[in-house]
């Protein structure tokens, strides 16, 4: 059986953690950051988890994570 290929777009938006949940990176924080508020944008850098909906989706993108 072959090996699988990782989606590395999902292999760089995504970590899995040890509880198996992903978590990903909030957007809006490329770039016009002046206009967004010092709350908002230290808000988004915050992680947060992956839908649940979405979870499964990622994984398959990520077969050895």
């Amino acid at each position: 059986m072959p090996k699988i290929k990782t989606n590395r777009g999902a292999a760089n938006r995504f970590r899995i953690t040890r509880s198996g949940a992903v978590k990903r990176a909030k957007s809006h924080r490329r770039h016009i950051l002046t206009k967004k508020a010092t709350k908002r944008k230290r808000h988004l850098r915050e992680p947060s988890m992956l839908h649940k909906a979405d979870v499964a989706a990622a994984r398959r993108m990520m077969p050895y994570a």
